[in-house]
């Protein structure tokens, strides 16, 4: 057995952690910047320990940009480093001084960010050569200058330093150029590192003066260093919240809620969540919550901290407990990750749930913006229905609103079918649907509106979580039908009438693979014509169509019910009128229909009892045949019935009111129904 040492040198592991540590080279700012914060933050703890008994003085970072030299400086005023611990830390990759000090001074040092040592090596990304300028905070300290310019070979040499801290300057490459622009640089320091704990200084403010930005004498300061997260809810109001909101989000409506997130165990957590307001159209942008570590910007695609539908929501989570990959770039996988996100899900649905018990009015005024967020959690995550099943609420067309158990109490009584189920109807459009709402309320029915993105969707979930309810659109059926109960209503058109009526519709109806001509014995006064859609298919093809359901529904052409109402006065005497002016070709057609089909009928069942081998081919084509001849019939007698029926104008009436009252009639068609139905007018020249 040989045992021994994997050899790593020097030569081989900088250009690698150079050029592929860290995905993005911008985040070199962010890095460096982040190690003049642990150095100021260290020497706080060790003013707080007793260790450092000097004045602090002033602790701001300056990052300073010399376009002529093609340097970026950072500087602080930190602990600074010996000569010993610059050997130490910069000459041993993954050698982190935070690591020594974190077990140092544990109990006082929250805020240090670095852990890896790696960090300050992303600087060679963007430099041809990079100076550490440094003077300990220690007594009698001197200052010391290290350099290196990318390779292994490095020098250490004294220095002059005016005081504690370190600077860093990088001589940027001429592939890097671009971070020599003050607006790129800006626009760093405000992506990572606006909400730093320490301030940072880059240039001076400037004022409109004469046409043009003038710099001042005041020193800009970029970062606010005491974000609304990092404290305590007690201490904060509304306006607080809403002034924080707009500072990470500038131009925009204040949001619907805030969450405030203040967790100490079993994993360091603190943020502040917002509900923003989101209008009918699909508005949703994800990756707005920002991820920080101690106050530095991480990421803002945080799907595995926080759970998918609450991506939707804006604003800020810091942990330090939070598992970073060494660049700090994004999450490992980690069961406190999972812990987390199970929080978060539990303390949003908790806040929903005291904000609707104790402002159930504001909650109700506020529900057309939520309930995107609560129906989108309901619908993917389990723990969160469970939650929010007491909160989530139904809104009916006369704009009142009830909890789902609230709801089936409300209309248990007369939405009940015969199968036991509690029927909710529903319209996803007042004004498209008017008629079919109004028709259903002059039944005693409550008819609820969704017309919101999620709905189709919401109310397939509802229906596989609550046993005893189905859900029907308002314009799915007649209205008799919405809530099928055991009375059977008597027809006034037997079954030979009701096939020439089927015709006489059929006449009309151009797109006839659209409709499908039904019967029902409604009442007298319902309207002679009613078009529906079914239910199932409707709603598939809208889910698909929103790409939530298999795509061949989504691809199936809109396909329609038109249901003739047997009872109603004008259907009846539109029957009248085509038996008297048809029986005479009508009646022999029947006839020879009807002994063809009992012959039809005869052959099927005696072919029915023999096995497939004992029936002849003689027979086989016998029955083959008057089925040809049933068939042959059965036109016959449709063709005569539609050539009388293209000139009756009632048929056509019926069949366009029914279109009108569906928003489907439209142009020329449109205005021949105006024109006809002028006509039909008592006194008009046209009648």
């Amino acid at each position: 057995m040989q045992k021994g040492k994997i050899g790593v040198t020097t030569e081989n592991i900088f250009p690698i952690i150079k050029k592929f540590l860290y995905s993005d080279h911008e985040i070199f700012l962010r890095e460096i910047i982040s190690n003049a914060v642990d150095a100021t933050q260290k020497l706080k703890t060790l003013q707080s320990s007793g260790d450092f008994k000097g004045e602090a003085g002033d602790l701001s970072i300056r990052v300073s940009l010399n376009k002529k030299k093609r340097t970026i400086t950072v500087s602080d005023s930190g602990v600074g480093m010996t000569r010993d611990e610059l050997d130490r830390y910069l000459n041993q990759i993954a050698f982190s001084s935070a690591n020594d000090f974190l077990e140092k001074y544990k109990e006082q040092s929250n805020a240090i960010i670095g852990h890896f040592g790696l960090g300050f090596y992303s600087s060679f990304m963007v430099s041809e050569k990079v100076e550490v300028i440094t003077r300990s905070w220690q007594e009698g300290s001197e200052s010391f200058k290290w350099a290196c310019d990318g390779s292994p070979e490095f020098t250490i040499e004294e220095a002059t330093r005016e005081g504690r801290g370190t600077d860093v300057v990088m001589h940027i490459d001429k592939e890097s150029k671009e971070f020599l622009d003050e607006a790129r640089i800006e626009s760093l320091l405000n992506k990572y590192c606006k909400f730093l704990p320490v301030e940072i200084i880059f240039g001076k403010e400037r004022e409109w003066i004469d046409g043009k930005y003038v710099d001042t004498e005041k020193e800009r300061v970029i970062n606010n260093t005491t974000p609304a997260w990092t404290k305590k809810p007690s201490d904060l109001k509304e306006e607080d919240y809403n002034n924080f909101y707009h500072e990470l989000y500038p131009g925009v409506e204040n949001p619907l809620f805030n969450i405030h997130l203040n967790v100490d165990y079993p994993f360091r957590l603190t943020g502040i969540l917002y509900f923003p307001k989101i209008r009918s159209n699909f508005e949703i942008q994800k990756n707005k919550i920002q991820l920080y570590c101690n106050q530095v910007f991480v990421t803002d695609s945080v799907e595995g901290v926080v759970p998918e539908f609450l991506t939707l929501l804006h604003g800020v989570i810091d942990s330090p407990d939070i598992p970073l990959n060494v660049s700090r770039s994004y999450l490992q996988s980690d069961s406190n990750v999972k812990k987390i996100s199970s929080h978060i899900t539990r303390k949003v649905a908790d806040r929903l749930n005291q904000i609707f018990k104790k402002e159930r009015n504001e909650f109700e005024k506020k529900w057309d913006d939520l309930k995107l967020f609560i129906q989108y959690g309901m619908i993917t995550e389990e723990k969160f229905f469970d939650k929010a099943s007491g909160f989530a609420l139904l809104k009916s067309c006369d704009d009142s609103y009830h909890t789902i158990d609230e709801y089936k109490k409300k209309i248990g009584e007369k939405q009940t079918d015969k199968d036991k189920k509690i029927v909710v109807i529903y319209a996803t459009d007042k004004l498209a649907q008017h008629s079919y709402i109004e028709k259903a309320r002059a039944r005693g029915y409550d008819v609820l509106i969704m017309d919101g993105q999620l709905d189709n969707h919401f109310l397939n979930h509802l229906e596989s979580k609550i046993e005893d309810v189905r859900f029907v659109r308002v314009d799915s059926d007649i209205p008799e039908r919405l809530v099928p109960a055991e009375e059977d209503r008597q027809s006034s058109l037997d079954r030979d009438r009701q096939v020439v009526v089927r015709h006489l519709m059929e006449a009309h109806l151009d797109d006839r693979a659209r409709f499908s001509v039904s019967f029902e014995p409604m009442d007298e006064s319902a309207s002679p014509v009613v078009i529906t859609q079914p239910e199932f298919l409707r709603r598939m093809r809208d889910m698909s169509q929103m790409g939530g359901g298999p795509s061949l529904y989504g691809e199936l052409p809109e396909s329609y019910n038109l249901v003739v109402n047997t009872n109603h006065p004008v259907i009846t005497k539109l029957s009248d009128e085509a038996e008297s002016n048809l029986a005479e070709r009508v009646e022999p057609l029947r006839n020879a229909i009807k002994k063809t089909g009992e012959k039809v009928e005869f052959l099927s069942a005696e072919h029915g009892n023999k096995k497939a081998e004992e029936i002849s081919q003689a027979e086989k084509d016998d029955l083959e045949a008057m089925r040809k001849e049933l068939s042959e019939k059965e036109s016959e007698l449709a063709e005569s019935v539609r050539e009388w029926g293209t000139g009756n104008n009632i048929a056509k009436q019926v069949i366009d009111l029914a279109l009108l009252e569906n928003n489907m009639l439209r142009g020329e068609e449109l205005a021949e129904f105006i024109r006809r139905s002028t006509g039909l007018l008592p006194g008009s020249k046209q009648a």
